[in-house]
């Protein structure tokens, strides 16, 4: 099934170099697309990523939007390609994803969901956040994707631990790791995380893994939200993916206040657990869910946490991801106790 997937999709042997962005996107959408006039075509680079690079491809007449997305350096250590690809395909035909035109050898290219991108403050509005519960519900309950059906959380971050480097190539990044990381202490908090969490059998289901902002879409008309990004897609934790939203109301500034209160984190529990049901659930199934949650919000802060430790090596992105590790650990410690005890 991997491969027949893979094979379905166009393959072009290009490649998009990063300091040649708008070229390399347009001969990507010259070789899909040989029936646009080239001279049809505006680009606009897209700079809020902080893993990959992304062209937005207009064509003036029909109006239809291409994204070209060249992948950030080094990127696979990071991410599952085919994994993303075979997510994408499948997405698509149930209606959650937009359809992949095609890859390319470091990228791919793929359709553009209308609307706006969330803005932080968006996350908490009370309409906007009961539309984003609704469909991560669809997609916990409705994707079913080829493959081992077992959470991949704790793989990753187990493989991700590995390629933290034991020292720094800038000096800067190094001085802020020495001073903040102790490896062989994270290794050991990370086996009891794991330990802890995986007690609680959260149920396993095909999560996003990666609902920030500026994966979130708004639709007016439809009124509906969307999700756009599927790359860090995975069988995971249920728990796992609406922790992982929750801690991202805090933005990539890590303003952990705007974490969601309790009220507030019940009634967006509810809105997804009535998804798809005739009644709302009972509270002790809301406070059970609530409870697994706030536990894996440790585990969403230890995930990022090492992929900036990772990222701050090998990527060419501009982006502080050292001192984003900081902060993402620096929470993790500031509420284990708490969480733990929940």
């Amino acid at each position: 099934m991997d491969a027949y997937i893979h094979d379905a999709v166009p393959t072009l042997d290009l490649i998009v170099h990063h300091d040649d962005l708008f070229n390399g996107a347009a001969a990507v959408i010259q070789a899909l697309f040989p029936e646009w006039n080239m001279k049809d075509i505006s680009y606009l680079q897209f700079k809020d990523g902080i893993t990959n690079k992304l062209i937005c491809c207009t064509h003036g007449p029909t109006g239809t939007q291409v994204l070209v997305r060249a992948y950030g350096k080094k990127s696979e250590v990071i991410i599952d390609r085919r994994q993303e690809i075979m997510n994408m395909v499948i997405l698509s035909k149930l209606g959650l994803c937009p359809p992949l035109f095609g890859k390319f050898r470091n990228g791919l290219a793929y359709g553009c969901i209308p609307g706006k991108v969330f803005k932080v403050s968006d996350m908490r509005d009370p309409h906007k956040m009961e539309l984003v519960a609704r469909k991560l519900a669809i997609w916990h309950g409705a994707v079913t994707i080829p493959g081992e059906r077992s959470s991949k959380l704790f793989k990753t971050i187990h493989k991700w631990i590995k390629e933290v480097p034991e020292s720094y190539s800038r000096p800067k990044v190094q001085e802020i790791f020495a001073k903040h990381f102790d490896m062989t202490k994270l290794h050991e908090e990370l086996t009891t995380l794991e330990s802890h969490l995986v007690s609680l059998k959260s149920p396993v289901v095909f999560c996003h893994n990666d609902l920030l902002y500026g994966n979130l879409i708004y639709n007016e008309s439809k009124d509906d939200a969307f999700f756009i990004d599927y790359e860090y897609g995975s069988y995971s934790y249920r728990a796992f993916d609406i922790a992982n939203h929750f801690n991202e109301w805090a933005g990539f500034e890590c303003e952990y206040e705007n974490y969601p209160t309790k009220d507030i984190q019940e009634r967006w529990l509810r809105r997804y657990l009535e998804v798809g049901r005739s009644v709302a659930e009972n509270e002790e199934e809301v406070e059970q869910l609530y409870r697994e949650v706030n536990k894996f919000a440790l585990a969403s802060h230890f995930y990022w946490g090492v992929w900036a430790l990772v990222q701050a090596q090998l990527s060419d992105i501009d982006f502080d991801y050292m001192p984003y590790a900081v902060l993402r650990f620096n929470e993790y410690y500031r509420r284990k106790d708490e969480f733990f005890a929940l």
